[in-house]
């Protein structure tokens, strides 16, 4: 007959052996969960390696003359701009005998932004403090791609704050317009193609994907097109749309004065060959017929300085101006403008 003593030795044991078989669980768990993450690891390093390749071929591989350009040796660039946009509008006519004229200028726009860029994929992300403080309330969005061959420039932007200046007849009236007064809602596209392409850099320029070592220029072929669509309430309720599309030619030139400087040049006019307006003055359609040359031209400029093997600074600018109409009837210009001032690493 088993005493007292055994038994208790007995269920010590059988627990003791429950404890070890479950710490044995449970350290096969934890061994199978790290082999597979060291698995999973493998394979993310792996795929990561496939991918870095991939881009790397495709980054590395192209058609270019390197006595006048090159690609970084690095594979990531970190660039920190301050950006400062801003728009203006001209009107000019004659409306029931009167002279009429007037400008408009919308709120400058300022922002600080951040572009990461690995092997030419960009990621960029900007901040506009008056925005967060409450004293910027218009919308801007702007996309950019400058490639070797092909790039182009859409900017929306949706304006409802102006100052400005209106004259009828010689009597000229300063005025502010508030958010219900006047909104005025912009669309520019601007594509271009550079049949220089291996000896003339747009990138070096502008995203510095491509670094431009001699001198060099391109003959440009492009495509505009320009979508406007305003609002004016007050004395006179005045509602207009606009549609503008154009084809042209122009020319492009990087200029290397010495070793890590770059100055750059172009100018795209492209002739309005589609056009479609409408305008109406307190209910009243007022004609706007076509008149030779009606134009779309985009300006661009830059200075660069590269600053030892991994550093890199400069200023930026592109100019959109649009003219439309005769002075006869009424003559629409339209003005939009982007400066940057950056510093940047390559790593």
């Amino acid at each position: 007959m088993p005493t007292f003593a055994s038994m208790i030795s007995t269920r010590w044991l059988s627990n003791e052996i429950i404890r070890m078989k479950s710490k044995y669980k449970i350290a096969l768990t934890i061994m199978l969960l790290v082999g597979m993450s060291q698995a999973s690891a493998q394979k993310a390093r792996k795929l990561n390696r496939i991918i870095d390749s991939v881009l790397s071929v495709k980054y590395y591989r192209t058609d270019i003359d390197t006595n006048y350009v090159t690609r970084p040796q690095t594979k990531w660039t970190l660039i920190g701009r301050f950006n400062l946009s801003g728009a203006k509008i001209d009107s000019k006519g004659v409306y029931q005998g009167k002279q009429l004229s007037s400008e408009m200028k919308a709120d400058y726009k300022s922002t600080l932004s951040v572009c990461v860029s690995y092997l030419g994929l960009s990621l960029n992300l900007s901040l506009n403090p008056a925005k967060i403080l409450g004293k910027y309330h218009d919308y801007e969005l702007g996309f950019r791609s400058y490639g070797k061959r092909f790039g182009f420039d859409i900017a929306y932007h949706d304006a409802r704050n102006f100052t400005g200046w209106r004259e009828v007849d010689g009597v000229r009236h300063d005025f502010t317009t508030s958010e219900d007064m006047f909104r005025l809602r912009t669309l520019n596209i601007n594509g271009f193609y550079v049949f220089n392409n291996r000896r003339f850099s747009y990138p070096a320029a502008f995203s510095h994907s491509y670094i431009q070592r001699r001198s060099a220029g391109s003959f440009l072929l492009g495509a505009s097109g320009q979508g406007q669509r305003g609002e004016v309430s007050g004395n006179h309720d005045i509602n207009f749309k606009m549609t503008n599309i154009g084809i042209g030619a122009g020319y492009g030139y990087n200029y290397v004065p010495a070793n890590g400087w770059l100055l750059h040049i172009s100018a795209l006019p492209t002739f309005i060959v589609y056009t479609h307006t409408s305008v109406s003055l307190n209910g009243t359609d007022v004609p706007l017929n076509y008149h030779f040359p009606e134009i779309i031209i985009t300006g661009r400029g830059a200075i660069v300085k590269q600053i030892g093997n991994n550093k890199f600074m400069g200023f930026s600018a592109v100019y959109n101006f649009t003219s439309i109409g005769s002075e006869d009837n009424l003559l629409v210009q339209n003005q939009k403008w982007l400066s940057r001032i950056y510093f940047g690493f390559r790593l």
